[in-house]
């Protein structure tokens, strides 16, 4: 696999809950992580004394995050009426040549900033309120 261009990393939200999802406007850095919490089941009869994980357990989450320039698109509204609404819409974050994850996501975090000599940016935040799936690129 070759270098990626950040650019190509996008967020995108289903704006009317059609299926048809749109890229977030104004994104400078975009950001995707996936975590399992482990469920440690080490008793003295573990071998050597080493660790034992019980495979397949465990809560799995994912986050996505993104940085830019407040631009007051359809999709700076829609994230606004995500937050304070508490929905629970469907995502989608395209990964050059690697694949597509899409799933429920909750915006947990909003923060608009701003200076007198520069551009209004925004952040988000956003956390995984049920089943993620993911789907590889075509090669």
């Amino acid at each position: 696999m070759v270098a990626q261009n950040g650019k190509d990393l996008l967020i995108k939200v289903d704006l009317t809950g059609d299926g048809q999802f749109h890229t977030m406007a104004g994104l400078r850095a975009t950001r995707i992580s996936f975590n399992a919490e482990q469920v440690d089941v080490t008793s003295l009869e573990s071998q050597g004394g080493w660790r034992e994980l019980l495979s397949g357990a465990g809560v799995r989450t994912a986050a996505i995050s993104g940085s830019g320039i407040f631009r007051d698109a359809d999709t700076d509204e829609r994230a606004r009426q995500i937050f304070f609404a508490g929905e629970t819409p469907q995502f989608q974050v395209v990964i050059p040549d690697f694949g597509t994850v899409t799933g429920p996501f909750q915006v947990t975090g909003l923060e608009y900033a701003g200076t007198h000599d520069g551009e209004a940016t925004y952040e988000v935040s956003m956390a995984s309120a049920g089943v993620v799936n993911f789907v590889a690129a075509a090669s």
